[in-house]
């Protein structure tokens, strides 16, 4: 499927073992493709996005003290689950993709037309 990317990675290049790098629902996409396309059923290709992604995207967007103050507020029950998801998916959204990862989900993305 091409090369891989510090990223991203390709469904058909992880699996079960990989939970800690991509998800468990990414690290089942990757089964599925390794063990069930050879007995014919098709499972679109793509990539997910690893765990290093995610970190250092909020690192690169100065996100850990926001998202500390949220989850300390919760804790202390002066926010509620609602009020801390919503402060967490603000943030998030105001961010900005770090060059270096939106060229490399580009890429991925590409590597996925025929």
């Amino acid at each position: 499927m091409g090369q891989s990317h510090a990223y991203s990675l390709p469904f058909d290049r992880f699996g079960r073992a990989d939970v800690a790098q991509v998800g468990g629902k990414n690290a089942s996409l990757g089964e599925m493709i390794r063990h069930l396309g050879a007995r014919g059923v098709a499972v679109p290709a793509g990539f997910a996005t690893t765990a290093t992604a995610y970190r250092d995207f909020l690192s690169a967007n100065k996100l850990e003290p926001v998202i500390d103050a949220a989850h300390t507020a919760l804790a202390a029950g002066t926010a509620t689950l609602a009020q801390t998801g919503k402060t967490r998916r603000a943030a998030i959204l105001a961010a900005t993709w770090p060059d270096d990862m939106a060229a490399d989900f580009l890429g991925s993305y590409r590597q996925l037309q025929p």
